[in-house]
């Protein structure tokens, strides 16, 4: 769905936009960096534009600032399908970039400078998928809570996907409560296995899991890195990893709930289409570890 389309999305998504400056070569830390490339970077940002390449119409609210950065960030979500017409500008904000390299094992690290302004966040499409990126702070938990809230109300598939890592969490008790609060009646939550035990403290992922189900989640899906990931809940799977020569693990766990994210939009949100394309998935977060950036 291009900008400007008056057809209202199937899918809101609702996570942060920043551009990731990657030094595309394996270097122990940032004093080591000779250049860095531009990457689309955000996990709201990264997981809107897979699904919207796969096919899934979706619409990424989200906010950048109104500078050269701002309007690459939406001219290359708008190129990838991306509905923009609730991605904001703000005059006056700088746009958020981290500079990010990676180790040899493919681990990366981040350095974020800045934060995004605060988002208007319209009423949801169809369906709505979210992640934990506006729950670090009560300036915009509020709108997002509430905007979750009515989607269950209106009966709408809610897709949620913590992405707790690298955010500024008063500290990691207060990062469990924001992402728990987002499980009850959600249709499908995705967490890494690092996120799941954060998220229950449970450290075995098949008990986590169903914690996570306990919690209110119809479907959970938690991944394992390179092996692969399990599918729990109303429908049970698992999806053994895939070989890979990694390059780098940034935003591979974006480009698996993007595909799932597209898989169920374009299915009407039949849950089965978890468990078909969960294969898939883990295949496409695998590749996207073969390349400096995960969803360019």
């Amino acid at each position: 769905m291009s900008e400007g389309s008056d057809q209202r999305a199937r899918v809101l998504c609702l996570g942060d936009a920043l551009v990731d400056l990657v030094c595309e070569r394996h270097v122990r830390d940032v004093s080591e960096a000779p250049a860095f490339v531009p990457h689309l970077g955000g996990s709201g940002a990264a997981v809107a534009a897979v699904a919207a390449r796969a096919g899934a119409p979706v619409a990424l609210a989200a906010a950048a600032g109104d500078d050269d950065w701002g309007r690459w960030l939406r001219a290359r979500l708008a190129g990838a399908g991306v509905d923009v017409s609730a991605f904001a500008l703000e005059p006056g904000a700088a746009t958020p970039v981290a500079l990010v390299t990676v180790a040899e094992s493919g681990a990366p690290s981040a350095r974020v400078y800045g934060e995004p302004p605060v988002v208007e966040i319209p009423s949801p499409g169809s369906a709505l998928f979210l992640t934990a990126a506006g729950l670090a702070d009560s300036a915009s938990r509020e709108a997002v809570m509430a905007t979750r809230a009515a989607a269950l109300e209106a009966g709408l598939p809610v897709v949620f996907d913590p992405g707790l890592r690298g955010r500024r969490w008063r500290s990691q008790a207060d990062a469990a409560a924001s992402a728990n609060a987002c499980v009850p009646g959600a249709l499908l939550v995705r967490a890494s296995a690092w996120e799941a035990a954060v998220m229950t403290g449970e450290d075995d992922v098949e008990r986590a899991a169903l914690a996570l189900v306990k919690a209110g989640a119809r479907l959970v899906v938690v991944t394992l890195g390179d092996e692969g990931a399990i599918l729990r809940g109303e429908l049970r799977a698992d999806a053994f990893g895939v070989p890979a020569q990694v390059v780098s693990t940034l935003g591979a766990g974006d480009v698996f709930t993007g595909t799932l994210l597209a898989r169920l939009a374009l299915s009407d949100f039949y849950p089965p289409a978890v468990a078909a394309g969960l294969r898939d998935a883990v295949a496409a977060a695998a590749r996207a570890c073969e390349r400096w950036g995960a969803v360019d």
